[in-house]
């Protein structure tokens, strides 16, 4: 059975008090052994096993020490040295009750701002998916179609005279294939609109890279911008959240799109990870938009600054929060001769921040 953590408070002040007695009689020195013990019982124990063990060590006090090491001593003498070490071992355990509450209230307080950053964040993801509805719809009607497609021919193939029946198990199997593609669709926007605690995890930032293209290229499509990508297949692994850092994946790629709908000339939106120093891996995600606002290259990752017309603001410094969180960098530098240049770094197999 498990003891109340309350019991084992009192527990560690009995045996604490009883420890500083043994070492106090052979020394001498019994202030300093019944204070540590009321330091240990506060600090571990709380404010009640902290005030038992004040109690213990006074009555251990008074009868072991004042009473009969001290038999001649003047009966003012006597009380005021018991009253000294009663008022520091009253002033220890409140100073540790103070610092025990100062402590609770600091993780109290920290994890309500984690829980806030990942609301935060959540609405990031929620408002950009958003925006991607009619996008996200036609990349998840193109395999459906399909499919439908697919389905049609294998009846037609089975309706014959003399059905074809290596035809129609084609055409079966593209309809599985076409499915299976609709479904993954489904699921990463499922992950993106997800609320839920983090996930450490292996991940593979270039299988992510590809599945932020697939989901994006419909949005790409209806701007006529141009998708590439420069994977280095050597690549470490790294530890985080992966739905974190799909959402900075996909902040970036949006801005570069976002970026380039009104620009005249060549739209293209490249994506490339390599290796960095320090055992790092980079990933940069450039576009030939409108590039960044002139002398104000870093406010771009404020809170609440935005050139976009109904913009919020927040997306860049979610980002930047989530990539730094994982131990990362993220910054920006123009992309000559036109467009933005997002870098982030991410060392391998780190542990997520808190």
């Amino acid at each position: 059975m498990k003891i109340p953590f309350k019991l084992q408070g009192y527990g560690l002040a009995t045996i604490s008090c009883g420890a500083a007695l043994a070492i106090a009689r052979p020394i001498d020195a019994p202030s300093s052994c019944f204070l540590l013990a009321v330091t240990v019982s506060s600090l571990f124990g709380g404010l009640g096993p902290g005030l038992f063990s004040v109690a213990l060590s006074a009555l251990a006090f008074d009868h072991y020490f004042l009473r009969s090491e001290f038999p001649q001593a003047t009966e003012s003498a006597t009380y005021l040295r018991f009253a000294v070490f009663l008022a520091a071992a009253l002033l220890i355990t409140g100073l540790m009750e103070i610092k025990r509450r100062v402590e609770e209230s600091r993780n109290r307080f920290e994890e309500e701002l984690r829980r806030a950053n990942a609301d935060l964040a959540h609405v990031n993801r929620v408002t950009a998916m958003g925006e991607l509805t009619a996008s996200l719809a036609h990349e998840v009607r193109q395999p459906i179609t399909a499919a439908v497609t697919d389905a049609n021919t294998c009846m037609r193939w089975l309706s014959r005279d003399h059905p074809d029946v290596e035809e129609a198990r084609e055409a079966a199997l593209r309809v599985v294939k076409d499915v299976s593609r609709a479904t993954e669709i489904v699921t990463r926007i499922r992950q993106l609109f997800k609320k839920g605690a983090l996930q450490h995890e292996l991940i593979d930032m270039n299988d992510l890279i590809r599945e932020m293209i697939a989901l994006l290229r419909s949005q790409g499509t209806r701007y006529s911008v141009s998708m590439r990508t420069e994977l280095s297949e050597d690549l470490p692994q790294i530890m985080g959240d992966r739905v974190q850092l799909q959402q900075v994946l996909m902040n970036l790629m949006i801005n570069g799109i976002e970026a380039m709908k009104d620009v005249d000339g060549r739209r293209e939106l490249a994506v490339k990870s390599q290796r960095a120093e320090d055992e790092q891996l980079m990933v940069s995600v450039s576009d030939t938009g409108v590039g960044l606002p002139s002398q104000q290259g870093d406010q771009i990752f404020n809170a609440f600054f935005t050139t976009k017309p109904h913009g919020t603001g927040m997306g860049l410094r979610i980002s930047r929060s989530i990539v730094e969180s994982h131990g990362g960098r993220l910054w920006a530098t123009v992309n000559p001769p036109r467009g933005a240049l997002f870098h982030l770094t991410l060392p391998r197999k780190t542990e997520t921040h808190e």
